[in-house]
């Protein structure tokens, strides 16, 4: 299989104009073998979750409110606007190229421009009224990653600790969907000059031939990329294990008793009804 489309520029050199496209069949195999390897892990090898045992005391669970904050309106906003503009983009640039003809440029742009607008507004968001480093990988995780791998493995080791605010499946996930939305979105303004819109003033001749495929391509890699992405993220969505965190992006809050089953007070504090800070800090042992 070719994974790169070639032409020949009017010069003679051989340029590359796109990804090719039987790799979005490839995308969709992969999203579909990711969930059936995983519902058969599930099913037929992983066993019952195991933690470290919950020390926090009895006076600091009882304070942790029935419905626990989870996800601001302005988060969850910003995350089923983006779907939004993900599925429209991917439909737009896809399924031209499997035979549904369509007007699909217009579409295409309004909600690449969409999807550009609240990037820039997660990024703000998430940088200064949120816990940006939530989302991010720490040593806590990594560690609980090799104990668990050696727990399945049969050898022995301490149970992990419970998840912070994200189990770091989530943090991993977040971490390739930003590389391939980012590398998709970027290339996607650029290439936003060689049509014509109200934004910008149509320029084809900004870049080199060279550069305009490499740019192309790039695109095309990154977005048939998030296929498989999006199928796993949705897939992973409907699991009955994981539906009390996509309804706390639906809700914005989960149960205070998957809260305490799941995740460690210690790494995820969370306001109580009273609007303080509740987790097991020092003044909780005292």
């Amino acid at each position: 299989m070719e994974f790169i489309t070639w032409a020949i520029d009017p010069w003679g050199k051989c340029v590359p104009i796109h990804a090719a496209w039987d790799l979005i069949w490839a995308a969709v195999i992969a999203g579909i073998a990711f969930m059936i390897v995983h519902a058969l892990y599930v099913a037929i090898v992983a066993g019952p979750k195991v933690f470290k045992k919950n020390t926090l005391p009895a006076a600091s669970q009882a304070a942790i409110p029935e419905r626990v904050p989870r996800h601001s309106l302005a988060a969850r906003l910003f995350h089923w606007i983006m779907a939004l503009s993900m599925f429209t983009l991917l439909f737009t640039a896809f399924l031209p190229k499997v035979g549904v003809k369509f007007d699909w440029v217009l579409y295409h742009w309004i909600a690449g421009i969409l999807l550009t607008a609240s990037i820039i507004f997660h990024i703000v968001h998430a940088s200064f009224y949120l816990d940006f480093w939530s989302i991010w990988p720490d040593k806590i995780d990594i560690r609980d990653a090799m104990r668990r791998t050696l727990r399945f493995m049969g050898k022995p080791a301490p149970p992990p600790d419970r998840f912070a605010k994200y189990p770091l499946e989530n943090k991993f996930y977040h971490l390739v969907i930003v590389v391939a939305g980012l590398a998709a979105t970027i290339t996607g303004l650029f290439m936003m000059k060689r049509v014509q819109t109200p934004i910008f003033t149509r320029n084809p001749y900004l870049f080199t031939d060279m550069t305009w495929g490499l740019m192309y391509l790039l695109h095309g890699l990154a977005g048939i990329g998030l296929i498989a992405l999006v199928m796993m993220h949705v897939y992973m969505g409907i699991r009955p294990e994981k539906l009390p965190i996509t309804k706390s992006m639906i809700f914005g809050w989960m149960s205070k008793d998957f809260y305490l089953e799941e995740h460690d007070p210690e790494r995820w504090n969370v306001e109580s009804s009273s609007g303080k800070k509740r987790g097991y800090a020092a003044s909780d042992a005292d």
